[in-house]
């Protein structure tokens, strides 16, 4: 595949991730949201296991383990506490700082360039997700902020030392390990701090159903293939879509307002995921050659 091939490709997993805000509103009962998070990683993770039936061996045990709190564990708690504490506009907004951090990331773990074009793109996708979400009564919370930021680190760790590490293994398999180890670290938590689930109706169960086949294994399967072939300073910024997609999806299939700013954060999102592209393909600038002295 070419290298816009597999950016396209790799936009698939965002652009799902883009329902789920409207499937856990509407199809899962409310107040789960740890349980949730449990049940869409573990039997995905469960089910590519008995597919690949391959378990790690030596150093990849703890790799993965690692890199399942970091991409689910950790993240998705992060995420539910701020978006709990926090107007949703400010918690994506916040969320949004990602890709800057895996510039950074990407620079300590792998020794890759800070290119300014990628920081432009960067921040004009996190000027985006703001327009595209934020109201004019959004309110600040410390807790949700931070936790926020926590999320958006994890993930940045989770998806640079995916790369940094890369498992000679298939992104199957990657993402079986993973969403098993996140889902395993997040049945207790789920246990200890919320309750039992109610019976579940057949909405819930096709929401779930949703979340886990193919929000989780189809698209982290997607996202990590992204990562091993793009690199994680590509791949981050296509993130931005996830949001781009959640507003099209409440306009259309929820009948919310669409406004003039919004339209604006759209356009936005998409010169920034350009922007990202076009700097993660720029070539390194050849070493200056020094004339030797007589």
């Amino acid at each position: 595949m070419s290298r816009l091939s597999d950016v396209l490709f790799t936009a698939l997993a965002p652009l799902v991730w883009g329902s789920t805000y409207v499937v856990t509103t509407e199809l899962l009962p409310a107040g789960y949201p740890i349980t949730a998070s449990a049940l869409r990683a573990l039997p995905a993770g469960l089910l590519l296991l008995l597919i690949v039936r391959r378990l790690p061996d030596g150093e990849w045990w703890w790799k993965s383990a690692l890199l399942g709190a970091f991409n689910f564990t950790i993240f998705w708690i992060a995420l539910f506490v701020s978006a709990y504490r926090l107007p949703g506009g400010v918690a994506a907004t916040v969320g949004a700082v990602q890709p800057l951090i895996v510039i950074v990331l990407a620079r300590v773990f792998m020794g890759q360039p800070i290119r300014a074009l990628a920081v432009i793109g960067g921040a004009a996708g996190m000027a985006g997700v703001a327009l595209l979400v934020l109201t004019p009564h959004a309110k600040l919370d410390a807790i949700g902020v931070i936790a926020g930021l926590v999320g958006a680190v994890s993930m940045a760790f989770g998806t640079v030392l995916s790369r940094h590490w890369q498992p000679p293994v298939s992104p199957l398999t990657v993402t079986a390990w993973q969403l098993t180890a996140g889902g395993i670290m997040l049945v207790p938590i789920a246990l200890v701090f919320e309750p039992a689930l109610p019976p579940l109706t057949l909405n819930n169960w096709l929401g779930f159903l949703w979340l886990g086949l193919v929000g989780g294994a189809f698209t982290y399967i997607v996202w990590f293939r992204g990562i091993a072939k793009l690199g994680p300073t590509a791949v981050s910024p296509i993130g931005f879509l996830s949001p781009l997609v959640a507003v099209i999806i409440g306009w259309v299939v929820l009948g919310q307002q669409l406004s003039a700013l919004q339209m604006l954060g759209m356009a936005a999102v998409l010169v920034s995921v350009w922007v990202s592209q076009m700097a993660q393909a720029q070539k390194p600038a050849p070493p200056e050659v020094t004339a030797a002295k007589a």
